[in-house]
């Protein structure tokens, strides 16, 4: 009988600052270890207590990404399917909300059956549940990303957790990359490397050595700097990574590439595979840095001064793009500019097309109606998403079918509403 199938794990935990591009570094070694015939799938661990980002504010969160099956998902779960190209589910994205909300209703039904429930091991082995029912006979690896960073109080169930993973698959089954920041101080000239040590020392703290580093960066880090990381936080040379800024997020893969960090995690996890095949990817990044076309998109938004609100569809976007050789220019505009028909003509005159997406609450919603009259008088492709898809039908209804006070009854009591609360959220949208 052959060997038992055995699907591998590999942790993404970040330290000294937040927004590092933690779920970029997981994507883009994803997507080099999918190019080496590895089957790779990915998950989010999110230690906030929403138990889902659907009912959040984008200006704190960013978008919202929505997967194959309907699920309301963090924005970093687009980055893992565009660089995996494959779906995901929602299973790929879990909460603390999520994770409390069971072990909560398993409680009140009795099935601990008296224990007094704790963060550990109960809260810390429902985690482990959600991370271990990733793994299939059809995956080789499962890549989780820990969100948030090492030291939250957020994180520490979800930081036990993964310790003790490696505990329950194997040491030689579980990998642990961690992400920081080497800040350069200006006055001095310098990159300084202490922030580091002491966000692998708080790994370490907690019982997770880190098996490789990938430091983040501006510019590029010398050598002797990486060697220090590597004494200091005692990692081997060769599994200190440096992934500086690059010009787009798709050349992120040919940065981890050159530094050896695909090669570590396959020789250290034990995968007999080939080398990297580049073909589809460099065609890919011909077409992103050599586009034949240029086509500008009016996004219409009310979230706009913070484009991570917004990112999910920014992204879709570019990528439509590329698959068409073309270079989408976005140009950013406020909702409530397009009130007026004036303000309307102003703003978007001169763009090729009109994407009004998601957003939540009445504020907005005329400049919206009068963005999609505007394209619709005009012939400008438009797109709608969510809340802009009401809109469409809301401008319909009023200048199309004649009724004026035509509105969605998610959002507004008044007028005749010509959009529905869905049953099941309207015990949702009540409280």
């Amino acid at each position: 009988m052959g060997q038992a199938h055995v699907t591998k794990h590999l942790f993404v935990t970040g330290g000294v600052a937040s927004s590092l591009g933690k779920g970029l570094t997981a994507s883009s070694l994803g997507r080099l270890l999918v190019a080496r015939g590895i089957r790779v799938t990915m998950q989010k661990l999110d230690p906030y207590l929403n138990v889902d980002p659907g009912t959040m504010n984008p200006f704190q969160h960013g978008e919202v990404f929505v997967t194959d099956d309907g699920s309301e998902t963090d924005l970093d779960i687009g980055h893992y399917e565009r660089f995996l190209d494959r779906n995901l589910h929602g299973s790929a994205n879990v909460t603390t909300g999520q994770v409390y909300s069971r072990v909560i209703a398993r409680e009140r039904r009795g099935e601990y059956l008296g224990e007094t429930v704790q963060v550990i091991p109960h809260i810390t082995n429902e985690i482990k549940e959600r991370i271990i029912a990733m793994a299939s006979p059809d995956i080789d690896l499962v890549i989780t990303e820990v969100g948030g960073t090492v030291g939250d109080i957020e994180s520490q169930p979800f930081l036990e957790a993964i310790r003790q993973i490696r505990q329950s698959v194997g040491r030689d089954n579980v990998f642990y990359l961690h992400v920081s920041l080497v800040p350069y101080i200006g006055p001095s000239g310098e990159l300084k490397t202490k922030p580091t040590q002491h966000s692998v020392a708080a790994l370490r703290s907690i019982g997770i050595a880190p098996d490789a580093i990938v430091l983040r960066s501006d510019r590029e880090i010398p050598e002797g700097v990486k060697r220090k990381i590597s004494l200091m936080c005692d990692v081997d040379s060769e599994a200190v990574v440096a992934a500086v800024d690059a010009p787009s997020i798709y050349d992120i893969p040919k940065v981890l590439h050159s530094e050896g960090l695909d090669s570590y995690v396959v020789k250290r996890l034990g995968f007999n595979c080939h080398d990297v095949v580049w073909g589809e990817w460099d065609a890919l990044l011909e077409k992103v840095h050599h586009p034949k076309h240029h086509i500008k998109v009016g996004l219409v938004g009310k979230y706009i001064d913070l484009p991570d609100a917004y990112l999910s569809v920014s992204e879709a976007l570019r990528a439509g793009g590329f698959a068409n050789e073309a270079k989408i220019e976005i140009v950013w505009i406020a909702s409530d500019e397009c009130e007026t028909p004036e303000g309307a003509k102003t703003h978007l005159a001169g763009v090729d097309a009109i994407c009004v997406p998601g957003g939540f609450g009445i504020r907005g919603i005329e400049g919206k109606v009068g963005a999609l009259k505007f394209a619709r008088e005009n012939r400008i492709p438009a797109l709608g998403l969510c809340l802009g898809l009401q809109c469409m039908v809301i401008e319909a209804a009023r200048n199309l079918a004649g009724i004026k006070d035509a509105i969605s009854a998610e959002f507004s009591d008044s007028g005749t509403p010509v959009i529905a609360t869905m049953d099941d959220q309207r015990d949702v949208v009540s409280g």
